[in-house]
């Protein structure tokens, strides 16, 4: 008996026309299975939500400090503001309990305009200081840009005039900085250089303590100051050191009419050895007091004063 040719031989059911692909769509996963931290109500997201809930109460001076482009406080940020040191954002805590300092604070920063005004959850601001006492403002302030040490005499070659240089090696205090720029500018002076490592570099400290004038007398950033100097004099620039051993009293200096690069160390060390040995001539301040040294600041409002006096 003939079998019938119609007949299935086989209960595998065949593709059907015009399925559109659902059978290739139905292959398709579901992507990666997420990390186990991240899987709502594992036990490794329970234990990952617990760690950060104990990092978050740990003592504000067991963290990590925040970094020097940053302001926080009442009054620091309302002293910054009104002291001109550049910045760029003022975050002001949500439903902060306002007194005279924030709103002096949002004051000034219109007043001043460029200035973002941002309202930040407390949570927030914790994150970005660190946990430190912010009192619900946090100023950010714009990373310096510094200038290159071959900058400084190109600058006081355009005005033209002799390049009278201050250069610091191992200042610390960037307070000192500021009062130095200061004093640079007060005096006529091109620019201050300092290393690159181990030294105060242009913080919102050093900012406000220079009263505006660092927007105006550059800072320049020296890989290696022993270099920096030796390339000065080859460019015939004088390097004079102050040192309390100084071979010559400041007021018998006779280079100070001429180009110079006038070098400070810290108040407690001086210079090193290495900066030492490269200056052309190292000069002390008579002190007929009983202190031992001067900070770098006054140190360098005393020798530029002395060269502003000669070039005039």
């Amino acid at each position: 008996m003939a079998g019938n040719p119609n007949r299935r031989t086989s209960n595998k059911k065949g593709a059907q026309v015009g399925s559109g692909g659902q059978r290739r769509r139905a292959l398709k996963g579901k992507g990666p299975t997420p990390p186990a931290e991240m899987r709502k109500g594992h036990a490794k997201q329970r234990a990952a939500q617990l760690k950060a809930r104990k990092q978050s109460n740990k003592p504000a001076q067991a963290r990590r400090r925040p970094s020097s482009e940053m302001v926080v406080g009442r009054n620091p940020v309302l002293e910054a503001l009104l002291g001109g040191v550049p910045a760029t954002t003022l975050y002001v805590q949500q439903f902060i309990d306002s007194d005279d300092r924030v709103t002096d604070a949002v004051k000034a920063a219109m007043e001043r305009g460029g200035i973002h005004l941002m309202e930040a959850p407390r949570a927030e601001l914790d994150r970005m200081t660190n946990g430190l006492n912010h009192q619900g403002m946090v100023l950010q302030v714009p990373a310096y840009e510094y200038a290159h040490p071959d900058d400084l005499p190109a600058a006081a070659a355009d005005r033209r005039e002799l390049p009278l240089i201050v250069a610091l090696d191992g200042v610390t205090d960037p307070r000192n900085l500021g009062a130095v720029v200061r004093s640079v500018t007060a005096f006529g002076g091109h620019g201050v250089v300092v290393p690159e490592r181990r030294a105060a570099g242009m913080s919102a400290g050093a900012w406000k303590t220079s009263a505006g004038t660092a927007a105006r007398t550059p800072v320049a950033r020296a890989t290696n100051l022993t270099r920096a100097l030796q390339a000065y004099q080859k460019a015939g620039i004088q390097v004079v050191g102050l040192a309390a051993d100084g071979e010559a009293e400041l007021g018998d200096l006779d280079v100070l009419d001429g180009p110079v690069v006038i070098v400070i160390g810290s108040e407690g060390k001086g210079m090193s050895r290495l900066v030492s040995e490269v200056c052309d001539v190292r000069v002390r301040i008579p002190m007929p007091g009983t202190a031992e040294s001067l900070n770098a600041g006054v140190a360098a409002g005393i020798v530029l004063y002395e060269a502003s006096r000669a070039r005039s």
